[in-house]
């Protein structure tokens, strides 16, 4: 099919200018001015034009912990909130993703299912070295690995002489492990996560916790020569050390998340455990530390660690924070609370796109999605960065959610996938890295 879609700001690598941008077979044919063509769908003024959003960090849960979340509801929640493409975590469903076997048991349960399309991380377990390259092969972002207790018993953590086994095995082939950094024996030295004080939760999982994750992974990463990332920092302690690794040559990426961006532990009342995530939402301090880093360009990429369950399991009832589950359910509403936040510190919808779409999309060698450019997939959002609305009922599976009655600013009016509005069947396709 041939479409044209126009718009005054249309968010291109290159700068915001008025555009035409011509379709063609579901790809980017032609960017050029904005009377130069006729146009099928034009945005109104108050509308700007982006690239659909990659959000590299979801937890879709399906199979084995459907009732938490699935590929239906996560990819409807993903599109209302102007994500074209999730990458989802191999841990919470079961099996989890860290065979072969296991990532057909996923794509089988999310073929023609899926409302945006969907890549997939393999884990990186004990005992799974073997499985690393085969699931390399057969298209995987990476390897996602825990550096303490998941909180699910299917999927352990690597100790150091593990992280470094797999790390070895990585570099053989120069793929890239993602870490859940925190520090096992840190953690196991801090008071315990009991009761309705969120001020107690937070002190149960020190920044030192991170800092020492991350020493020991940059450290392994040197060592091994691996690719290495960071996922969903909340500690801006740890930044320094990151800084000084980059400087040295270690290849380290990092992301943080929305919930960090705009929470603060200050403002957390007790007993709220919508709020429980780990690592934590961390004080003012830090929240005003990760914007910085983004801002200055030492933290790379921002995506919504995604990850629900049933409300019986968040025990909003007792309100104990040392029982309820961590995570938080935020895909639909990452843009609108980055952006809230960003356009409050004078920073433009350009560095947002590059943050939530260029990059996450580079990280799982996603080469067709991330930009309005020729030769891309015609994955495009409109934007209204001004409007103002108050968080309500989402589409994702369960409701519970901090950021419910919050009003944040930024509404998506509208989503194409590959050209074609999204909505009615679902067509969605299961990606491959390296795919153009």
């Amino acid at each position: 099919m041939s479409l044209v879609i126009r718009a005054r700001r249309v968010v291109l690598p290159d700068g915001i200018r008025p555009a035409a941008v011509r379709i063609e077979g579901g790809r980017i044919a032609a960017i050029v001015g904005y009377d130069d063509a006729p146009a099928a769908v034009t945005l109104a003024d108050d509308e700007a034009l982006l690239p659909g959003l990659v959000d590299s960090h979801v937890h879709v849960n399906e199979p084995g912990r459907t009732e938490w979340e699935g590929f239906v509801t996560a990819t409807r929640a993903a599109a209302a909130g102007g994500v074209t493409t999730i990458v989802d975590m191999p841990l919470n469903s079961i099996p989890p993703t860290t065979s072969v076997d296991a990532l057909h048991v996923k794509r089988a349960a999310a073929e023609a299912r899926v409302a945006v399309d969907v890549a997939f991380w393999g884990g990186a377990v004990p005992g799974n070295a073997d499985q690393l390259r085969p699931l390399h092969e057969e298209g995987v972002a990476g390897f996602k690995c825990f550096l303490l207790d998941s909180g699910v018993p299917e999927f352990p953590p690597l100790d150091d002489d593990g992280l470094r086994a797999a790390l070895t095995e990585i570099a053989r082939f120069d793929g890239l492990l993602i870490a859940h950094a925190e520090d096992a024996g840190v953690i196991a030295g801090a008071p315990a996560p009991e009761g309705r004080s969120y001020a107690r939760f937070l002190a149960s999982r020190p920044g030192r916790a991170e800092e020492t994750a991350i020493g020991g992974l940059i450290a392994a990463a040197r060592d091994t020569g691996a690719r290495v990332h960071v996922v969903h920092l909340a500690d801006a302690g740890a930044l320094p050390l990151l800084r000084r690794a980059r400087a040295d040559g270690v290849r380290i990426t990092v992301e943080t998340c929305p919930h960090y961006l705009t929470f603060a532990a200050e403002e957390i009342p007790d007993g709220d455990t919508a709020f429980k995530c780990c690592p934590p939402i961390r004080q003012q301090e830090h929240r005003a530390g990760l914007w910085a880093a983004l801002a200055a360009g030492d933290i790379d990429l921002v995506v919504s660690d995604h990850s629900p369950c049933t409300p019986e399991l968040k025990r909003l009832d007792l309100g104990d924070f040392g029982q309820a589950w961590g995570g938080i359910a935020s895909v639909q509403v990452a843009l609108p609370a980055v952006w809230t936040g960003a356009r409050a510190r004078g920073l433009g919808l350009g560095v947002v796109v590059r943050w939530m779409a260029q990059r996450p999309a580079e990280l799982a060698q996603l080469s067709g999605k991330g930009a309005i450019a020729v030769g891309k997939d015609a994955d495009l959002v409109a934007f209204a960065p001004d409007e103002t609305f108050t968080v309500g009922a989402l589409e994702h599976r369960n409701p519970v959610t901090p950021y419910a009655g919050r009003e944040l600013t930024g509404v998506v009016r509208g989503t194409w996938l590959r050209g074609e509005p999204v909505g009615g069947a679902p067509r969605g396709r299961l990606l491959h890295r390296g795919e153009p």
